[in-house]
């Protein structure tokens, strides 16, 4: 963007700085301290008077009027270029379903009100090319039969333009229990007389409901903890915790202790 100026002669020009217009008129700080913009501003000031303004790693908030400001040596001799230069910034934006359940399909759009020709779109998964496995047509990514591994940040570019990405979009992924497993809170041997807490975990989207422990076929106990005191050979054999969630339920793998005697 770039700015020109004259002045009367007698003035003296101390200052050029470009502001946005946006900022109120108490603070008109030069772009190049303002946070916003920090790192991404160069001027440049030719000898007609010519102010320019180059604005580097474009985002869409930067979509403002920009006006060249001037200050001179008289206190009263303070100007602003208006109407200013207005940007208008277009950028690469995913469409996603936002939620999904497991074993259904998703498609995703890269969407843009440019005029592309014949582009080829590129698509990302946190950060990382998704790979030419994935069914991509035109500007969409179709996800067949989507599983808990699909969820994560997607965000596409345009193939040669791959350092201006689209803001990365969630895709979330409704599943039952899965990776069921039980903990215990002994490092050691588990000792008659001592007590224990086994400790339920598992993944699951939306969080799970209810645990339910059983000791080999009987249930013996609800929650996502199940605490024994006192420990006797009778509490010896095999814990199993159950997880579930309103899409299903899932056993954790055989959670097996040998009791410890002192004689």
């Amino acid at each position: 963007m770039t700015g020109r100026f004259q002045h009367p002669e007698g003035l003296k020009v101390t200052e050029t700085f470009w502001i946005r217009d946006s900022f109120t008129i108490l603070s008109w700080p030069d772009l190049r301290t303002a946070s916003d913009y920090s790192g991404r501003v160069e001027y440049s000031v030719n000898e007609q008077n010519h102010v320019s303004f180059k604005l580097s790693n474009v985002i869409k908030r930067d979509e403002q009027e920009y006006c060249l400001r001037i200050i001179t040596n008289e206190e009263k001799q303070r100007y602003l270029g208006r109407p200013g230069v207005t940007l208008r910034v277009t950028e690469l934006h995913v469409e996603s379903p936002g939620e999904v359940t497991e074993g259904e399909s998703a498609v995703l759009r890269c969407k843009t009100t440019c005029s592309l020709t014949d582009p080829t779109f590129i698509w990302y998964k946190d950060g990382r090319p998704l790979t030419t496995e994935m069914i991509q047509k035109n500007q969409q990514l179709h996800l067949q039969t989507v599983s808990s591994e699909d969820a994560g940040s997607y965000s596409c570019a345009v193939r040669g333009s791959e350092h201006l990405p689209s803001t990365a979009q969630t895709l979330k992924v409704r599943h039952p229990p899965k990776n069921v497993s039980v903990s215990n809170s002994s490092s050691g041997g588990i000792v008659e007389g001592s007590s224990v807490t086994l400790t339920c975990s598992s993944d699951a989207n939306p969080p799970v409901e209810n645990y339910t422990w059983f000791k080999g076929s009987s249930s013996v106990g609800t929650g996502g903890n199940y605490s024994i005191p006192n420990i006797s050979s009778e509490d010896s054999g095999e814990y199993t915790c159950q997880s579930r969630n309103e899409l299903g339920e899932r056993r954790s793998l055989l959670f097996q202790w040998f009791l410890i005697r002192y004689n």
